[in-house]
């Protein structure tokens, strides 16, 4: 058997093939154009962050920017995640009703059961690695969507929190009161502890897309799901840990919601899913797949959450407010797709 014909072989060029397309600097049009879509983000960063420090003084102060950064923390944990889901063409609507669900679950944990809070910590994380697990069986055996799935999961995750919370909040200030410094406890002075999650999250992040195998399957999967299966990989398989994987950050999310509020609050999920995946899109990951950067979503979350927070700060009514969030997620959307018709 020649050395193409070996079963390892086929494998390790259609997943660097697939890395090439978001890797390989040798290709000096396709990284320059990758170096441009993360400067013209961050160029909207800053340009953002000019106009409404200009337009309101109250803006640019250190303790709005702690607030900004730590409004960041949710949606950027929750849009680390769901980079992994997006790249492999996938999308996850549920993120936001599960972190509703992964929080409530801690509060279960910690206060109904008195459990102590490192036990709580794991068992809302594992709530959402469970989330992953299902979305990731019903889009592989099932074959289900990942638009239909998650949405049921979505469904099913925003109504589990409200029968098991009773549709009420969960509070740790009695059975947990160190609960909260999870999230507003400082290491560092003046910033948040949920702001070094979040940066400790993005390193994990980076390093898993960039280093593993998990990261290379991901852009296979997303760059040619059949081929990478005909290679030999278990594309079902990945596809699942993937999800799996996604749903972890989707559980800390929740219990950094749920120490900021010092509550496990069962409703407090809803939009989140948007303003995560909008920020995925934003940083330039493609909705077809097969495309994305962890630097790219940090930068695109910074931006939702300073959008957000800007136009509250100008005393923007919140249906104008949702209006120009949803003119940015449209905006983002079509650029993505401008992108995938200059690549075709």
């Amino acid at each position: 058997m020649s050395a193409s014909q070996q079963p390892g072989s086929s494998t390790t060029t259609i997943i660097q093939t697939a890395v090439n397309e978001n890797t390989d600097k040798r290709d000096v049009g396709a990284f320059l154009k990758r170096q441009f879509q993360q400067s013209l983000a961050f160029g909207t960063l800053i340009v953002l962050i000019i106009f409404f420090s200009i337009a309101s003084p109250n803006f640019f102060t250190f303790s709005n920017i702690a607030t900004v950064l730590l409004s960041t923390a949710v949606i950027g944990i929750l849009a680390l995640g769901t980079t992994f889901v997006i790249i492999t063409g996938g999308i996850d609507l549920s993120i936001g009703t599960g972190m509703a669900l992964c929080a409530v679950m801690t509060g279960v944990f910690v206060t109904n059961m008195g459990l102590p809070v490192w036990v709580g910590v794991i068992g809302g994380i594992l709530t959402g690695v469970l989330m992953g697990l299902v979305n990731g069986v019903n889009i592989t055996f099932l074959r289900l969507p990942p638009f239909i799935a998650t949405l049921a999961m979505m469904m099913i995750a925003g109504g589990l929190a409200l029968v098991i919370s009773g549709v009420a909040p969960i509070y740790f200030s009695t059975s947990a009161p160190d609960f909260k410094k999870i999230a507003l406890g400082v290491i560092i002075p003046g910033i948040p502890n949920a702001v070094l999650v979040t940066a400790v999250l993005a390193i994990i992040a980076y390093l898993v897309l960039s280093k593993t195998l998990l990261g290379r399957y991901t852009f296979a999967i997303g760059s040619n799901e059949e081929a990478t299966r005909l290679s030999g990989v278990n594309t079902r398989r990945w596809t699942i840990l993937i999800y799996m994987f996604a749903g972890a950050f989707t559980g800390v999310a929740g219990i950094v919601i749920a120490s900021r509020l010092d509550s496990a609050q069962p409703q407090i999920g809803t939009g989140y899913e948007l303003q995560a995946i909008a920020a995925v899109i934003i940083g330039g990951t493609s909705l077809l797949g097969g495309r994305g950067s962890i630097l790219g979503t940090v930068i695109g979350a910074l931006i939702m959450s300073v959008l957000v927070n800007g136009l509250r700060i100008m005393s923007i009514q919140p249906e104008w407010q949702n209006i120009v969030v949803g003119v940015v997620v449209l905006l983002a959307v079509f650029l993505d797709s401008l992108r995938n018709r200059q690549r075709t």
